[in-house]
């Protein structure tokens, strides 16, 4: 019996490996003698470079660098087992955790740390990058990650403008003339799921500003501002990020990767799973057991659990899918080899106990799902 686990985090509760830990310890109660593949998994998000790292046998360098609000943060970047690819996550250096929610404002916060952690591994002789664009707290276009590097954005008096998607109204020009030349020598994979444009309804500050903190005025200014930017670096790229896919991604720094850097999107999670070798560790695996903490209708739009299953099906290996909360439409996910999804809690508790308890409770579900699953299989045959 082999059984493949490749979670993703359970957000704000448990990180990936503890979760692939915790579902091996309950497969294990039920049948010790059952062989486990644990391959934590992320989808361009949080935990993107933890898991990349240690799949691949590499390892993480710290950084001291701005952080949203200007303070400053220890953030990192990953170097894969191949010495040569580098992963860095937009979440590490400019992330919305990084900041108390009573102070989330994308006004004032900047990507210019995110630009500073890409400018450090080019000190550090890397030249292959690997970006997740998950979990930014900024709304500024990636100006300040661009700043960082050496672009420089001017207001009408000749003054470099300061942080925040708020000032991005004041840009006049836009000077390449500093851009750090090792940017054209380099390669840029970007993993990222949003498909959102960079301003309009659809796009970054309608639909994700809100929830960084921008009020139904804050997200008018910041669209404005984003509209203007747009504007002007089209002037200088002929690039429309307007209404290009992917733009609105992270606060528009999807935007400024598309717009300024050598640069192509993938999935978050194909990155991630490609990397991990999955469809390998599936080989001859009787089960495949992955979640999250919220599967819902969303899950079917290149969600971790998603493309776990997409890999498991090629390989006609069945998957369940145990998450900390269980939304409508899961059914969508049934074509693609999800034979069943569970929610972990066993009782009625408040989100906080649940969260605090996540790694017993997914053991437990772990442990009961396998066992019918397994019962069900052997009397089958």
């Amino acid at each position: 019996m082999k059984i493949v686990i490749a979670p993703d985090s359970f957000k704000g509760s448990v990180t990936a490996k503890q979760a692939a830990l915790a579902i091996e310890r309950g497969i294990k109660t039920a049948f010790p003698e059952a062989e486990t593949v644990l391959v934590p998994v992320a989808d361009g998000g949080e935990g993107t470079s933890e898991n990349l790292v240690a799949a691949t046998n590499g390892h993480l360098v710290e950084v001291q660098v701005t952080g949203p609000l200007g303070q400053s943060v220890a953030a990192q970047y990953g170097v894969l087992g191949d010495g040569v690819t580098c992963v860095i996550e937009v979440a590490s250096a400019s992330g919305i955790d990084l900041i108390h929610p009573d102070e989330r404002n994308p006004l004032k916060t900047t990507t210019y740390g995110t630009g500073q952690l890409i400018k450090q591994a080019l000190d550090d002789g890397y030249r292959k990058f690997i970006l997740g664009l998950g979990g930014s707290a900024t709304n500024d276009g990636g100006v300040g990650m661009l700043q960082a590097l050496g672009i420089e954005f001017k207001d009408q008096s000749g003054e470099e403008i300061g942080f925040g998607g708020g000032e991005l109204g004041r840009i006049e020009s836009i000077n390449l003339e500093n851009f750090d030349p090792r940017i054209r020598e380099s390669i840029f994979l970007i993993a990222s799921d949003v498909e959102n444009p960079l301003v309009g309804d659809n796009g970054a500050s309608y639909v994700y500003g809100p929830q960084k903190g921008a009020t139904e005025q804050m997200v008018e200014e910041l669209d404005r501002n984003l509209t203007h930017y747009a504007d002007l670096v089209k002037q200088h790229t002929v690039i429309r990020l307007h209404d290009l896919a992917g733009a609105g991604a992270a606060g528009g720094i999807g935007g400024a990767f598309q717009a300024f850097f050598p640069s192509e999107t993938e999935r978050g999670v194909d990155v991630v799973l490609e990397y991990a070798k999955l469809e390998e560790h599936i080989e001859r695996a009787d089960l495949v057991i992955t979640g999250e903490g919220q599967v819902d209708f969303q899950t079917a739009y290149g969600k971790t659990p998603m493309g776990v299953a997409q890999v498991a099906q090629k390989k006609g290996v069945p998957t369940i899918i145990l998450a900390g909360s269980v939304g409508n439409n899961i059914e969508n996910l049934y074509p693609y080899g999800v034979i069943g999804v569970y929610s972990i809690l066993n009782r009625p508790i408040s989100l906080d106990e649940a969260m605090e308890n996540a790694e017993i409770l997914l053991e437990h579900a772990a442990e009961q799902v396998c066992r019918t699953y397994f019962a069900k299989s052997r009397n089958a045959h």
